[in-house]
């Protein structure tokens, strides 16, 4: 077993993220396995070299450890160009020169009915799928509809759930992943990836085999799952467990500063009493 967390350094981990580093960790070491940290980066213009400190810090507070050098996706920006690059190959891609403000104009037009969202946000209406494929400075898409069509039925692609809510197989569904997620964001201008691309290659290239993760990143899988099958990937176990919330049920987010690890330790709480807190 090979598990991972990855976090993003803008900001101070959370009790949320303690869960789950520790759950990870933990199942690891439970199956004698490796438990890896990845730092992912990406996003250049919100992740503070602070934020990077504070995550080892941290972590090493917990209790946890992890082989180094630590991957970080800023430095595989070259695999994911070349994951890219090979789904452009196949046709699969178009570049979009849509704003936020435009996808919403578009979804609020009469004969689109109440504007979706999906995992991915707002589902996007393909108003620059089939246009100029030599668009600058745009964001480029996953043709949904094509990508599905190229690797046959979505009924033979699947993927193994662990966690409690959503234990058991799952099949992908084409009709939820064309009208219920749409065509996806593979790269953003100036980033050259996205979430989505740089998870399921950096998760290959580290050999993962449990992702580890929130609930609220299951309706992600799927697409996780078209993209191994695309790029000919192995596909990991996913364990997507439960969230940890605020008193109001308010999932905890990096902003809530008051949950931070950091402001815990400051106040003399112990690794013990974290676990306790997280129900571990």
């Amino acid at each position: 077993m090979i598990t991972r967390f990855a976090p993003s350094p803008t900001g101070p981990l959370h009790l949320g993220h303690a869960y789950s580093a520790l759950l990870a960790h933990d199942m690891a070491r439970t199956e004698g396995g490796r438990f890896l940290l990845r730092i992912e980066d990406i996003d250049q213009t919100r992740t503070r070299p602070e934020w990077e400190a504070l995550i080892y810090e941290d972590l090493h507070w917990l209790g946890l450890d992890w082989p180094t050098p630590v991957m970080r996706q800023s430095d595989r920006l070259p695999a994911h160009a070349a994951a890219l690059q090979r789904l452009t190959s196949l046709g699969l891609v178009y570049p979009c020169t849509c704003s936020r403000a435009d996808i919403r104009a578009a979804l609020a037009a009469p004969q689109e009915g109440a504007p979706l969202h999906g995992p991915d946000g707002l589902v996007y209406p393909g108003t620059c799928r089939g246009q100029d494929r030599a668009a600058t400075n745009a964001a480029m898409r996953l043709d949904m509809a094509a990508a599905l069509a190229r690797i046959g039925t979505a009924a033979e692609l699947g993927f193994t759930e662990t966690g409690s809510r959503h234990r058991g197989t799952h099949v992908l569904d084409a009709g939820r992943l064309i009208k219920g997620v749409g065509d996806i964001v593979l790269a953003r201008p100036g980033l050259g990836t996205s979430y989505h691309l740089a998870v399921t290659v950096d998760d290959a290239a580290q050999g993962i085999t449990d992702v580890i993760r929130g609930e609220d990143l299951f309706d992600a899988t799927q697409i996780h799952r078209l993209l191994q099958a695309l790029l000919e990937l192995l596909t990991p176990t996913y364990h997507h467990h439960g969230l940890i919330r605020d008193a109001k049920g308010k999932r905890l987010a990096k902003r809530d500063d008051a949950r931070a690890i950091r402001k815990y330790r400051e106040d003399g709480a112990s690794p013990d009493d974290i676990r306790h807190m997280v129900g571990l």
